[in-house]
């Protein structure tokens, strides 16, 4: 065979066999070196795509695990209208809410919160107007019967009441119960079958915690069945509400989970899906920072506001008071003592007033603020110390019934001072005034 050499454009050479053989040599190593190196390369793909297509299906495996562990978390047993037991709480909280199963208590909860409206006329110069009211609630049963849970101001003064269900189904309702003081009411709802109700379990708030994880499900502006998370960011709180006269509603929980208007009369819940309080008021123009009624309270109240439509056994002092703090204890002249209440007024034929309590009567003005000064200084109440007004309020609804009777420490004026010395004065307690519904 005639072999045809492919000439170059350089000067042709002579040709030299010995170097021709080391060419072929070198070639053929060559040859055979990049096949043993594509024959390894081959190989380590192969291994590292089994080794890829092993971890891959082992991810599959943990992923299908944890979706089981998952439904198997979220398939609750209500049976009893309680939760199953577990909680979700994890000690590796931040602090945002994370340490609560939110997707849980909702699938376990949402079909037991309810939308309430009504219609509140108003009357003035301009003549009678409608407004549409609209606020959320939640399902309990007492003796066998299933009841709806709201605030009083959701429903201070409605006509046309209704509640409509999460499936959408709504329903005429009538107050049944309610106190102003608490800002708590009880509907019952005409004409739905059982079938629409789905008890909430309601546990004493008493062991509640800053810091613990809570849910908040309600209907803030019209968007039923929303929640939100947060903590219990302070407890003891009191807040003032027009329905409730110009009296506080006492041992309120602070939250940090976000609370709108129509959030009102929602549950509260911690991390076992119990319901803890009832969501109830913002600060205005705050973020973070809402309310909710304790359960405790409405676990005291709820057989009264079912069988008597009321609640009168809220304790009463009839007294006004202020904070004291370091600067007005040093205006005031007041030694080794910066907390406490200093009474500003007394209530003509109260409590307070037929135990001798003393009311402020002079103005003064500490860090810009006016306080009545020449009062007595509350700072214990039956051997607990009184803080501030919120822990006296707090203490008033925990502990005290009307006609119970109480020893206040007191810190009483002395000249242009006040006396180094505590004084205990017997006091027995009254029943707060009546509002008018």
């Amino acid at each position: 065979m005639k072999v045809q050499k492919l000439e170059t454009t350089f000067p042709p050479q002579s040709p030299k066999k010995p170097i021709s053989i080391l060419v072929v040599v070198v070639i053929a190593a060559l040859v055979i070196i990049t096949g043993s190196i594509g024959a390894l390369y081959y190989y380590n793909s192969v291994q590292s795509s089994k080794q890829i297509s092993s971890l891959q299906s082992s991810v599959s495996t943990l992923e299908s695990q944890i979706q089981s562990e998952q439904k198997s978390m979220i398939q609750l047993e209500d049976a009893n209208g309680t939760y199953p037991g577990t909680n979700y709480f994890t000690s590796g909280s931040n602090g945002s809410g994370d340490g609560i199963n939110a997707e849980a208590i909702y699938q376990y909860a949402n079909e037991s919160v309810v939308t309430v409206t009504g219609i509140q006329t108003t009357t003035s110069d301009f003549g009678s107007q409608s407004t549409e009211v609209l606020g959320s609630g939640f399902v309990v049963v007492y003796s066998n019967s299933d009841y709806i849970v709201t605030n009083y101001h959701v429903v201070q003064g409605d006509s046309d009441l209704s509640v409509t269900f999460s499936d959408g189904n709504g329903y005429a309702a009538t107050v049944v119960g309610s106190d102003p003081y608490s800002d708590l009411a009880v509907l019952s709802v005409k004409g739905a079958p059982s079938t629409e109700y789905h008890p909430l379990e309601i546990v004493s708030s008493s062991s509640l915690v800053v810091g613990q994880p809570v849910a908040a499900i309600g209907n803030p502006y019209g968007l039923s069945g929303s929640e939100t998370t947060g903590v219990i960011s302070a407890l003891g709180r009191t807040i003032q509400d027009e329905t409730a006269g110009n009296y506080s509603i006492a041992d309120v929980i602070q939250v940090s989970a976000d609370i709108n208007p129509g959030n009102s009369g929602g549950p509260l819940f911690n991390s076992y899906g119990q319901v803890i309080g009832i969501t109830t008021a913002i600060v205005s123009g705050s973020e973070g920072v809402g309310f909710a009624i304790p359960s405790s309270t409405i676990l005291q109240e709820l057989t009264d506001l079912i069988t008597t439509g009321s609640y009168n056994y809220h304790a009463y002092l009839g007294i006004g008071t202020a904070d004291m703090s370091y600067d007005l204890a040093q205006a005031l002249g007041v030694k080794n003592y910066t907390y406490g209440v200093l009474v500003e007024s007394v209530v003509t034929g109260s409590p307070a007033a037929s135990a001798g309590i003393v009311a402020g009567s002079t103005v003064i003005t500490v860090d810009g603020t006016q306080y009545v000064s020449g009062g007595d200084i509350i700072v214990s109440i039956n051997g607990t110390k009184v803080i501030d007004g919120d822990a006296l309020s707090t203490w008033l609804q925990q502990y005290a019934l009307p006609n119970q009777v109480v020893q206040l420490g007191v810190i009483k004026p002395s000249g242009s001072s006040y006396s180094a010395t505590v004084s205990t004065i017997q006091l027995t307690l009254g029943t707060r005034p009546s509002l008018s519904s």
